[in-house]
């Protein structure tokens, strides 16, 4: 399907299996080409009760079907998925601007999900606590939470969507999704298929729209057992303050601002290259992008050398265009608030070393250049808020300062990098900076390993069996047997 025909795409709600449409709607704007490519329903207050109680009913029928049934469903429509990718991955790229590798990782990741946690459901931890006094047969059982409503946010759609749609699903519970108003497009096909895979009705739900004072209600009904979100920090208190009206769970990865070491005895070259490549990945709109990133005087220079000359190898482009790829950003207010903290960056002493500006080409869409910035200083604005976007601030520091207490100096405890060839110092970083990751060397992020924040970065966690956890309960069942 070419981004061309999406004006004439009908995309619809789904709630309790029905495909729901309404004539009140919201545009999405393609940030390649800032014209309007399609339009969702707006969610309206019925829509929030029918969701409500489809969720609510089905789960009643999908907590007590076997795990090998809903395996069964769940790899149908992962399979299902995957014939429609081509189609799919389009859509992400005509949503997002995104190259068309990044469109396809972010695909892959929601159906990577979907296969992992039914296997991850198989092992699920269930012990036997011994009994000192041998006369009871102690023992832990965990059952599916129930209903969960979850906010996504926009920077990768279907990443997002698999790392709750998948333990949810293979828990047993079921699932009210809203996907961001400025990227909803994926996500609504996808939510179409699963009728096609035999999901049960009410299983899955996907609404639309940007009306929270309606979509409230899902924080706040006492069917809802469990809310989960991946956005901003801001949001997160928001939706928490809102949702805190009766007793439920939360898993929430909100911002980041995340610290990067560079020692002196680093791999400069590597350090480098791993650096510029995960900060420009997705135009730098990535929650565990590089925002501070610390390299030690005497290597400095060379580092911002090697980083220039990586960075300058990017294009700016979408989609299937050549080149070693990185796409605007998602909005011009976006874009717009970023050129704002690079200009404020430089009239307080920053140094530009490459880009902070425009570009003249390509003509259309959010595009903001690769840039690079020296000279920093932590108080900084930006140094001290999570950029979300192609700005990397490089911070010099000495063996008199204390680069981990600077490292640590943010309300945010989501990711941390630190490159060196001691040993003891990746130890003693590893223990001392306070995230939830800490990579050593070399980034690396997989489903199978747990993600999420410390401090203001949230609570819970996302992948790996820590994620599956927290859609299930944990109960104590205790059997009087030697009386």
């Amino acid at each position: 399907m070419s981004t061309q025909s999406l004006d004439t795409q009908k995309f619809n709600m789904l709630i309790n299996g029905e495909l729901i449409s309404e004539e009140d709607t919201i545009d999405v704007i393609n940030p390649a080409t800032e014209q309007v490519i399609a339009c969702v329903p707006q969610i309206e207050p019925k829509h929030i009760t029918y969701a409500l109680d489809s969720a609510n009913k089905a789960f009643k029928i999908w907590s007590k079907i076997s795990l090998a049934h809903r395996s069964e469903l769940i790899l149908k429509y992962a399979n299902l998925l995957e014939k429609h990718k081509n189609e799919i991955v389009d859509l992400l790229i005509a949503e997002t601007g995104k190259p068309a590798d990044n469109a396809e990782y972010d695909f892959d990741m929601l159906t990577n999900c979907l296969r992992f946690y039914i296997e991850e459901a198989k092992r699920i931890d269930q012990p036997v606590i011994a009994d000192p006094n041998g006369r009871f047969l102690n023992y832990m059982i965990r059952q599916p939470l129930g209903v969960v409503v979850g906010y996504l946010a926009w920077n990768f759609p279907l990443l997002n969507l698999g790392y709750k749609l998948g333990p949810a699903l293979a828990a047993g519970c079921t699932v009210i999704i809203k996907p961001s108003q400025l990227t909803p497009l994926a996500t609504l096909r996808c939510a179409e298929l699963s009728i096609e895979a035999g999901i049960p009705a009410g299983v899955i739900n996907i609404i639309s729209g940007d009306r929270y004072d309606i979509t409230n209600p899902l924080l706040t009904s006492d069917k809802t057992n469990l809310f989960t979100m991946i956005g901003s920090t801001k949001a997160g208190i928001e939706t928490m303050k809102t949702a805190c009206s009766n007793i439920k769970h939360f898993s929430v990865e909100l911002g980041g601002n995340s610290p990067v070491v560079v020692y002196n005895d680093a791999d400069v070259s590597k350090a480098a290259q791993s650096i510029v490549d995960l900060k420009f990945a997705n135009s730098g709109q990535v929650c565990v992008s590089p925002n501070r990133c610390f390299v030690h005087e005497s290597v400095y220079e060379e580092f911002l050398a090697q980083a220039k000359a990586h960075a300058q190898g990017i294009v700016l482009g979408t989609g299937r265009d050549e080149g070693r790829l990185m796409g605007p950003m998602l909005t011009a207010q976006a874009r717009d608030r970023v050129m704002t903290a690079v200009s404020n960056a430089v009239s307080e002493g920053a140094r530009i070393i490459m880009g902070g500006k425009i570009p003249q080409s390509p003509a259309t869409g959010y595009y903001l250049e690769p840039t690079i910035l020296a000279d920093i200083n932590p108080a900084m604005s930006l140094a001290c808020d999570e950029i979300f976007g192609p700005v990397l601030p490089v911070i010099k520091f000495s063996d008199r300062d204390d680069v981990i207490a600077m490292a640590n100096d943010t309300e945010s405890g989501l990711a941390a990098y630190v490159f060196t060839s001691n040993l003891q110092k990746a130890l003693q970083a590893a223990e001392q900076i306070q995230a939830g990751s800490v990579c050593i060397n070399e980034v690396h992020y997989d489903v199978s390993l747990p993600h999420g924040g410390l401090k203001q970065s949230g609570v819970g966690k996302d992948c790996s069996h820590y994620s599956l956890e927290e859609y299930m309960t944990l109960k104590r069942v205790s059997i009087l047997v030697n009386d």
